[in-house]
């Protein structure tokens, strides 16, 4: 098998050329800060460039992953035997449209795919805009945030998308998809990794900045109070019946708050996150989600599901929620 990989690897290294960069570490790009190194890293600067990755796919069949924030990846310690691409130069763009001239309740925004949720929280409110307050408590990315439909605090992503634009790696072509087509559902949605998102557009409202700062700082303030800093990638599983049964709830009701293995632990402040330690291993931080969602199982009948992306963990990697890098 590694002769394999070794030879779809070469494969695509030929095709891509310079835009691709060899054995790149991928934990630090992520938020647990463990894991291994990408076979292949692109850092395409153009659309051009990802129809060169496109190409270099379909020859080489190689497994292809976008790294937005990392704030929900968990990279296997052995790496990624595939090719990585970060949208960092290519999609940071922030367009907030004309505000001078208001002549509709409605107000629509663009951003790149790599334009962090946090930052276009801010930038929107500061420009009198509301509708993504609750993206600050986000640490991930506009792309990210589309294809699991991230959310929080009362609402989500297809709350305001209009609609997308991405490149389709396996047509080689770029594609406009409207809200309807993209299959948006709880952190899930029908966007598969060869689908890159470029940018999307977001249907916001005109507001009251001073009500909207307040209640941006307040969702700050709550997460500061509740949840624990550190390398984690916030709540591991999703909770089974929003609203209703949390899966921190059932985490604590079978005792496993501040369980250790190795390296990681579940963590004392809030039993749905999983804290990572420098140095650590990405191996142990699975380890504590395979042993927390087995003793749920058991002890309360939930099964419960990850949003943690699994990358580089064979046959585990399909255990993961419908979860995408953020």
């Amino acid at each position: 098998m590694t002769r394999l990989v070794d030879t779809r690897v070469e494969a695509a290294a030929q095709v891509l050329g310079d835009l691709a960069v060899r054995d790149v570490p991928l934990g630090p790009m992520t938020t647990y800060k463990v894991g291994g190194s990408a076979a292949l890293f692109v850092r395409p600067t153009s659309v051009d460039h990802l129809a060169v990755v496109a190409d270099a796919v379909r020859s080489s069949e190689l497994p292809v992953l976008v790294v937005g924030r990392g704030s929900n990846l968990l990279v296997a310690d052995d790496g990624f035997a595939g090719i990585a691409l970060s949208l960092a130069s290519l999609g940071n763009e922030i367009g907030l449209g004309d505000l001078s001239g208001r002549v509709a309740d409605e107000h629509v925004v663009a951003a790149g795919g790599a334009v962090a949720l946090p930052v276009l929280a801010r930038r929107t409110v500061a420009a009198g805009l509301a509708g993504f307050e609750w993206a600050v408590g986000v640490p991930g990315s506009i792309g990210g945030g589309v294809r699991m439909n991230a959310g929080g605090h009362g609402s989500d992503m297809a709350a305001c998308v209009v609609d997308v634009d991405l490149f389709d790696l396996r047509l080689g072509r770029r594609a406009h998809l409207p809200v309807e087509r993209l299959g948006l559902r709880f952190r899930g949605s029908d966007l598969g990794d060869h689908q890159v998102v470029l940018g999307a557009r977001l249907r916001l409202r005109h507001g009251d900045p001073a009500a909207s700062s307040t209640e941006l700082e307040e969702i700050v303030r709550w997460r500061r109070e509740h949840q624990p800093g550190g390398q984690n990638a916030g709540s591991v599983f999703v909770n089974p019946i929003p609203g209703e049964v949390t899966a921190g709830e059932l985490v604590d009701r079978v005792g496993l708050r501040g369980l250790r293995i190795g390296t990681a632990h579940v963590s004392d402040k809030h039993a749905n996150f999983i804290q990572g330690t420098e140095g650590g291993t990405a191996a142990d931080v699975l380890a504590v989600i395979e042993h927390v969602r087995r003793a749920v199982a058991e002890g309360t009948g939930f099964q419960l599901r990850s949003e943690v992306r699994l990358v580089g963990f064979g046959d585990a990697d399909t255990e993961s929620v419908e979860g995408v890098p953020l």
